[in-house]
């Protein structure tokens, strides 16, 4: 059977760089690969201002496919910054990659710069997901409005800059006024909104490298005229990548919420979401299960679309509350592309209900962090 480096050098060597057609090795788009014995694997990926950002993806894709890894880091770095000739990659199956060193009584930190603390914003909740399409940005504007509802002062940053859906979900979308260089957020439903979608047109695609994801979600949370806030919730892109990072380094997030359906699939992705934010610090405050079953509007009986027990069991294996399960309720959707979050347009709904109930499960899991 070939080794580990073996097999994940014929997987990269299968991912095309769309822009010249050749394979990320041959083309020495990717450098410093680097596994431990437990299946980590971590490496560097080269782009240059004409590469197609969602390379980054494909390549922690491919790897994460390979059969004995564990956990995957892609490090994006711009190529220009890279001396040429430095750090080569393996360009060939037959040639052995470096093994890190594996130490589990210290499990490795990402460098970084010195996290900002940020106190008029309050507890800072970052809402994030293995995966999309598990209803992320619903559970992290209807968690907002119920904060709101509940007395607190809420603020809602979209973090989601690839597909920033907060703006059709919140029922805003204008471009925020700026007032003695200070960013003013829109205000929605007793909350305080700003979005990349309120600033970039609504076909023009968000194409963006680390770099500058990190300057625009630190201008989100230095130059917008927050005020003083209670909550501030984070509606993170999908996955473990740049954007997530990004919040950790620039502040100090209080905690996180991990969003999953109970799809073994979902599960899997959710599981890597909330390792990350675990590896770096940050406390993961429980599990929220979305599409937990479909709920007929006419008659209310439930039946298990996607499965079940997926966020009960993500849950039992972190050793973590499970928040809640939010029911599969067709005007969930319907409320969310009106911009009219179902706790506010349906509050007698049983999903309404149970984000509500996810909100007060929330306050409560902050409590006893800070505690």
């Amino acid at each position: 059977m070939s080794s580990l480096q073996e097999r994940i050098a014929v997987a990269l060597s299968r991912v095309r760089d769309p822009r010249t057609g050749t394979d990320v090795l041959t083309g020495e788009k990717v450098r410093d690969i680097g596994t431990s014995t437990a299946g980590a694997v971590r490496l560097t990926l080269l782009l240059s201002a004409g590469d197609d950002p969602t390379l980054a993806r494909d390549v922690r894709q491919a790897i994460e496919r390979v059969e004995g890894v564990t956990d995957v880091r892609v490090d994006v770095r711009d190529a220009a910054s890279v001396p040429q000739g430095a750090s080569r990659p393996a360009a060939s199956s037959k040639r052995a990659l470096p093994v890190m060193e594996q130490r589990a009584s210290a499990p490795p930190r990402p460098s970084a710069p010195t996290p900002v603390a940020y106190p008029n914003l309050g507890t800072i909740i970052a809402v994030s997901s293995g995966k999309g399409g598990v209803g992320k940005t619903t559970v992290a504007t209807n968690l907002a409005v119920a904060l709101a509802a509940q007395g607190a002062r809420v603020g809602l940053m979209d973090a989601d800059i690839y597909g920033p859906n907060v703006p059709r979900m919140m029922g805003v979308d204008e471009p925020p006024s700026v007032i003695d260089e200070k960013i003013i957020p829109l205000v929605a439903h007793g909350v305080k909104v700003i979005s990349l979608g309120f600033l970039i047109e609504k076909e023009q695609p968000a194409i963006w490298r680390g770099p500058i994801i990190m300057k625009i979600i630190g201008q989100f949370l230095r130059d917008v005229a927050w005020g003083e806030l209670d909550y501030f919730v984070v509606d993170m892109p999908p996955g473990t990548g740049d954007a997530q990072l990004s919040l950790v380094q620039s502040t100090n997030v209080t905690g996180a919420v991990i969003v999953t359906t109970p799809q073994e699939v979902s599960v899997g992705d959710a599981l890597r979401g909330a390792k990350m934010f675990q590896r770096v610090n940050v406390p993961v405050l429980g599990i929220i299960e979305n599409m937990s079953w479909f709920e007929c509007p006419h008659c209310g009986k439930p039946s298990a679309l996607f499965g079940s027990g997926g966020g009960e069991r993500l849950a039992a294996s972190l050793e973590l509350p499970l928040l809640g399960q939010i029911p599969l309720y067709p005007r969930v959707l319907e409320a969310g592309d009106q911009g009219n979050p179902i706790v506010v347009a349906e509050p007698s709904s049983s999903a309404a209900k149970a984000l509500m109930q996810i909100a007060e499960r929330v306050r409560e899991a902050v409590h006893v962090t800070a505690h």
